[in-house]
Formats: C-alpha cells, structure tokens, sequence
C-alpha cells in the first residue's frame, strides 16, 4: 500500500475483499463529502481543517450507527454469564458420555436453556463480525482517496472523482502535516506530529486493555493461562501499532485516533454500567446503586435498605416468638357430609 505508484488494497485477496465492501465504502465517502461541504458552508476553506474535521465526524457517524449493536452485544454476554451455572450443571450430567443419544439430549437441554432465557451464543460474536468491515472500508477509503488525486486508482470512489481527491490531499494541518504524509515522506515538525499521534493511539490501545484487566475482570475466572494471554494482548498490540501506525497516511492516523479515543469512552460506559459479575467494577456498582437507592428513599420518605431490612428481621422475630419455633403441622380437610 506504500508504493506510491500501485494501491496494492486493490491488488490480490485484498482487492476481492474491498471489492465486497464497495457499497460501504461509497456510503462512507459521501458522509465524508456532505460533512466536509457543511463546514465549507460555515465559512471554512475548502481546503484544510474542514477535511480533517469531516474525517474525525465520520469516525462518529460510525460509532453512533454500530453503538446498537455495541450494547445488544452487551446484553448478550451478560445473559450469557447469568446462565453459566446452569450451562455448567448441564455439561457435568453428560460429561463423560459420548453416545449420540447423550450428545442429542444436552444439545437439546443447552437451546432450551436460551430459549427460555431468550439468550443467544451467537450474539456477543454478531456486532463483532459487522464492525470489523465497517472500519476496515474506512481504513480502505481513506488510503485509497490520494491514489485517486495521482491517477494511480482510475476509477472514482463514490464522491470522490479526481477533482475532489485533489483538494482532499492538498489539505494539511495548520501548514505541518499534509493528510497524505507519513513518518517517512513527512517534514521534522510533521514527523513530531504524527508520533504523538501514533503514541496516543497506543496508549489509548494500552489504557483500554489496561483498564478493562484491573476492573472488569472476575478474579474467579482468572487462571495463570488467562492472565498470561491477557499480558500478552496488554504489550503486543500496542508495539504493533508503533511499525503500522509510522507507515499510515496521516488521514488514517487521524481516524484511528479518533476510533481508539471512541473505544475508549466505550468501555469506560460498559465498565461502569454493565460490569462482568464478581468483578471489582460490579462492586462498586452495587454499592452506588445501594447509595442512590438509599438517596431515593430518603428524599421519598422511605426508610433506608438497611432499616427495611431490620424491621424485616424485628418482624420474623416476634413472629417466631408468637407462633414458637414448632412446625405447624398440617390440617387435614374434613370430608363434607
């Protein structure tokens, strides 16, 4: 993708992919256009922040459209990790039996199980398999758009005919970096700009793998393979980002800063509102709830959790002092005459 005089995303198994996400990719360029034409009207120049601005709210468009998903995604897991008790019983009944027979009754017992919780294995998988394209057309339209400009890619992309792919590359911030510069092609201030941005991108990559291990993780489902893998994912991806994020356009930089910034808030929203179960985000959470309950009761009138609860106990007590500590039998029904 880096020689200047071939778009190799158009080229071999890549180029059939991308070929597949055209109509999104076209979408894509046209919010990009519309947005960027909105600033203009705002008295913007055509050329220069109102193109870096439009790729920042196409990154939010797409984050806004995918959100549903995002938190159907969400519920899905939570559900999932209620029924794990049962799932667990199920699987011990037939462990050990590997008759079809066997086999057919816990497949039979496990999608009763979902149905009656109206759960679904799939649909924590689902959102995934739908953003991943989403972001990956993204990622093809904004590198593909300065082939466009140099005539290398003869074909236009959806809003983006050569005219329009020039004025897009001659963009660049405040006169240090070009859109279409990378680390290597970029001046001194521009290769200073577009490291910080590609030491954010790690450290929001770092932060969010960082953040989601030390406060949304339950500690009874961690064993030293886990931990050991979750290490792993904590370093590895973020020095990946170093040697991809030095080759990439700075148009790319500018959205995957502002993807990972997005993500970011994300699981900070997730870790506070829907924490995994036992984890140390789900106790705080109880104990918030347990506090705004509280606040809500006093300021209806009401008296405190801790209040309702021992006059609960006060009242099973003089019950149990009353009617004594002997069962009451049962009485049976006399047969009428």
């Amino acid at each position: 993708m880096i020689n200047q005089n071939q778009f190799l995303l158009d080229s071999g198994f890549w180029g059939f992919f991308y070929k597949l996400l055209t109509p999104v990719e076209w979408l894509q360029t046209w919010i990009l256009k519309l947005v960027h034409d909105f600033f203009v009207l705002l008295g913007m120049n055509e050329i220069g922040v109102s193109w870096v601005l439009a790729i920042i709210c196409l990154v939010l468009v797409v984050q806004i459209c995918i959100f549903p998903l995002f938190y159907k995604q969400i519920k899905s897991m939570r559900k999932m990790q209620a029924l794990a008790p049962k799932m667990q019983r199920i699987q011990n009944k037939y462990k050990g039996k590997t008759d079809q027979a066997s086999k057919e009754a816990q497949s039979r017992e496990m999608m009763k199980l979902y149905q009656d919780n109206n759960a679904n294995p799939a649909g924590s998988c689902l959102p995934m398999l739908i953003q991943g394209p989403v972001f990956m057309a993204m990622f093809y339209t904004l590198s593909a758009i300065p082939y466009i400009a140099n005539g290398v890619r003869k074909e236009p992309l959806g809003a983006f005919d050569v005219a329009t792919a020039k004025q897009f590359t001659q963009t660049d911030v405040f006169g240090i970096v070009s859109v279409t510069d990378n680390f290597t092609s970029a001046a001194f201030a521009g290769k200073i700009v577009i490291g910080i941005f590609v030491a954010l991108m790690c450290f929001c990559l770092w932060f969010v793998q960082y953040f989601s291990m030390k406060r949304n993780m339950a500690a009874a489902s961690m064993n030293k393979q886990a931990e050991s893998m979750q290490k792993m994912m904590l370093w590895i991806f973020p020095i990946m980002y170093i040697f991809s994020g030095v080759t990439m356009p700075f148009a790319v930089l500018v959205y995957w800063l502002t993807n990972n910034v997005c993500n970011l808030l994300r699981t900070f929203w997730q870790v506070t509102y829907f924490p995994t179960p036992g984890s140390p985000a789900a106790e705080d959470k109880e104990k918030r709830d347990h506090r705004r309950e509280n606040a809500r009761r006093e300021k209806a009138g009401l008296p405190s959790l801790e209040e309702e609860e021992l006059q609960k106990a006060k009242e099973a007590a003089e019950h149990k002092d009353t009617k004594g500590y002997q069962r009451v039998q049962p009485q049976r029904k006399r047969k009428r005459k």
